[in-house]
């Protein structure tokens, strides 16, 4: 008698469609442990990433609300107070996914995320530029940590099918919380502007502040670390070997500890120059809009980024494409920010301009491309996802002064076309990339499938019969 093939009833081959393309192959208890995963490491990844982008983004919300003229800011300084703060977050993006190596990652994040929401919270009490300075330096060196480790986190966890949708999940919570600041600043400028004393702005630190530390304390007890370091109390031991089993199965490589060779093997590694290839506010200040106006307009950049981010997130994991979804959306990135270099006469022209060329599509789906490339040398995943964000960090850091310095808002002459120039080096950057993994794909056709284009499911087809089997056992009990 032949052997009944696994069964995909409707519900099952709906969620197959709109969420893990192979969630009919898996058996009950490895949905069980994804589920667990999902509702801890994105939950708590989510509304980390999403307080940073708001603790990020409220000096721009607090500069639009009268901090500007509360703190006599004038020419570049509000440049300097951002460029503090990305020097320091810069600084930290390497030695994080490092330190993660022998310091769990739900403890070093939650301290991070308490001491960077102290700090959000001192900032309502500056009183000179040279304070405000000193406070952003601090709340970007401890917000540094949290995006590196928590991409490196997910994946550890999170198999080729699985890993660009829950990166974009995550990744969408960026441009959420930099929206919110602009609604939450409209709103705390309303209704607690002069209350007790204290300015809107001010009140608009002590609300973030509030809500940041929360959070982070809620990281030490949710976040399960690593499939080899794990010491959640939600997970059974039979699921934290079936986590191993199934990372192993994706090729991902154990830890192997960090020292100097680990260094060497890395630099050695052509996958180390994998860096990321890819000012709102401050114009409609310009332009005379109310407070109000300046901290909402801003936003729909934001909401549409984050509808976008997710969306290609998903389209990746379903088409099992990472290059082509990459470059397309850098390729479709030259019209808006070619409006702007050569910043015409017509008004709503640039403000389309202005909304689209925010829009950074391939971002988590390139983030996912670098965790997958990396999977078979776990301490080179973790230094290169953090080495990448540091990287554009880094020359964030000096870049904004000479091509957008504020004196020259909101035309920006000079960094509207060099934004142009990087998309095009992006470009290229992309396709060499994809020309060297297809070398070495060449040259070793052992090498695993993500080395070329991730979220296949082949490797799952092969337990499709012992799945359908473990379903079957756990409907009949």
């Amino acid at each position: 008698m032949a052997e009944s093939q696994p069964t995909k009833s409707p519900s099952r081959s709906f969620r197959s469609f709109i969420w893990d393309t192979d969630t009919h192959l898996k058996s009950h208890e490895e949905r069980v442990l994804l589920r667990k995963l999902d509702w801890s490491i994105l939950t708590i990844g989510c509304l980390g990433f999403f307080m940073k982008y708001l603790d990020q983004g409220n000096l721009a919300n607090a500069y639009v609300s009268g901090m500007q003229e509360d703190l006599r800011m004038f020419g570049n300084e509000y440049t300097y107070a951002q460029t503090a703060y990305t020097c320091a977050y810069a600084v930290m993006q390497v030695p994080s996914t490092l330190i993660v190596q022998k310091i769990r990652p739900s403890i070093w994040l939650a301290c991070m995320e308490v001491a960077w929401g102290v700090f959000t919270f001192a900032q309502a009490g500056t009183h000179s530029s040279s304070q405000l300075y000193a406070f952003r330096f601090f709340v970007g060196f401890f917000e540094s940590s949290f995006f590196p480790v928590l991409l490196y986190v997910l994946g550890s966890w999170y198999t080729k099918t699985e890993l660009a949708k829950r990166v974009a999940i995550f990744h969408m919570t960026a441009p959420l919380g930099s929206a919110f600041g602009g609604y939450l600043q409209a709103a705390v400028y309303k209704s607690l502007d002069g209350a007790h004393g204290l300015s809107g702005w001010r009140w608009l630190y002590i609300v973030c502040g509030c809500m940041t530390v929360p959070v982070g304390l809620a990281t030490f007890f949710f976040l399960p670390d690593t499939p080899y370091t794990t010491k959640s109390r939600f997970l059974t031991a039979k699921e934290c070997e079936l986590a191993i089993e199934r990372v192993q199965k994706a090729g991902k490589a154990a830890p192997a500890g960090v020292t100097f060779a680990t260094f060497k093997r890395v630099l050695s590694k052509w996958r180390c120059c994998m860096a990321n290839p890819a000012k709102p506010a401050a114009r409609l200040k310009s332009e005379n809009y109310s407070v109000v106006d300046r901290n909402v307009i801003p936003t729909g950049s934001r909401l549409i980024m984050a509808f976008c981010v997710i969306l290609w997130g998903f389209l990746s994991d379903y088409t099992g494409s990472r290059f082509a979804l990459i470059l397309i959306p850098l390729i479709l990135g030259l019209i808006p920010n070619g409006i702007l270099a050569v910043w015409p006469a017509s008004v709503p022209l640039k403000e389309a301009a202005f909304l689209t060329s925010s829009i950074h599509l391939m971002t988590a789906v390139f983030y996912t491309w670098a965790n997958e490339v990396c999977a078979g040398d776990n301490e080179e995943r973790a230094l290169v996802i953090s080495s990448m964000n540091g990287m554009q960090y880094a020359v964030d850091a000096w870049l904004p002064i000479v091509i957008f310095p504020q004196t020259m808002a909101p035309s920006f002459r000079r960094g509207f076309p060099a934004t142009f120039g990087f998309i095009i080096a992006a470009i290229i950057a992309v396709i060499s990339i994809r020309l060297l993994l297809l070398r070495e794909q060449k040259r070793n056709p052992e090498a695993p499938e993500t080395s070329l284009e991730a979220g296949v499911v082949i490797e799952h087809d092969k337990t499709a019969d012992s799945a359908g089997e473990a379903d079957r056992a756990t409907e009949k009990n």
